[in-house]
């Protein structure tokens, strides 16, 4: 199956991890480009980060340690302000 991610906008794909052993709860993904970015889903290995990272996006595992809202809003701001410089 396949996401599409709007121009400058973030998703988060906890639900879409299928995996048992995979290493991160929740991977929030940033699409700081000026096109829209087809992913695939559901996520099964870590291989899926790198392979994606190079269609230009921004992915930021988040460990069962991490504070999920805090790396959220993090990406959001710089997403912001990238927005704001582009216009």
């Amino acid at each position: 199956m396949k996401i599409v991610i709007r121009a400058h906008h973030i998703l988060s794909l906890g639900g879409y991890i299928v995996e048992l052993e995979f290493p991160y709860r929740n991977l929030i993904v940033v699409n700081p480009t000026a096109e829209p970015v087809k992913i695939e889903v559901p996520v099964f290995n870590e291989d899926w980060i790198e392979e994606h990272r190079h269609l230009g996006l921004q992915i930021i595992p988040v460990k069962e340690d991490d504070n999920y809202l805090s790396l959220w809003r993090k990406e959001k701001a710089k997403l912001e302000k990238l927005k704001s410089e582009n216009i």
